[in-house]
């Protein structure tokens, strides 16, 4: 499978900003959706959003205005440029790729699927 590793996580204040990373192992990272992921502290998995082969993309409502998602297929990853921070953005960011659209906006990968995610923590 893909191996994916997620970069950029730090701790930060309520209303700051960072910027993750997402590197894919995969010769076809052209052809991919490439989706972001987050766990919350009741482990539950949260989509985030997805870049699409043609560059659209896909967010969820809480983020919609303050994350952008963006890819980079020459060096075959991702960013999740997030602004305005809330103490709820909380958790370990991952990402993951597929294809498929609708099995990255479902977050239908098996458990061993996921790389080791990048821990976002905002400080109120």
């Amino acid at each position: 499978q893909v191996q994916l590793v997620e970069s950029g996580g730090d701790l930060v204040p309520v209303g700051g900003s960072l910027t993750l990373s997402c590197t894919l192992s995969e010769n076809d990272f052209d052809s991919l959706h490439v989706g972001w992921f987050r766990q919350a502290p009741d482990l539950t998995r949260e989509f985030i959003g997805l870049i699409s082969p043609r560059f659209g993309v896909t967010y969820t409502d809480s983020v919609r205005g303050r994350f952008t998602i963006s890819r980079d297929n020459a060096k075959n990853s991702i960013y999740l440029q997030m602004i305005n921070l809330k103490p709820e953005d909380t958790g370990v960011y991952y990402c993951n790729a597929d294809p498929n659209k609708a099995t990255v906006l479902f977050g239908r990968f098996n458990a061993d699927s996921w790389g080791q995610g990048t821990r976002v923590t905002v400080s109120a």
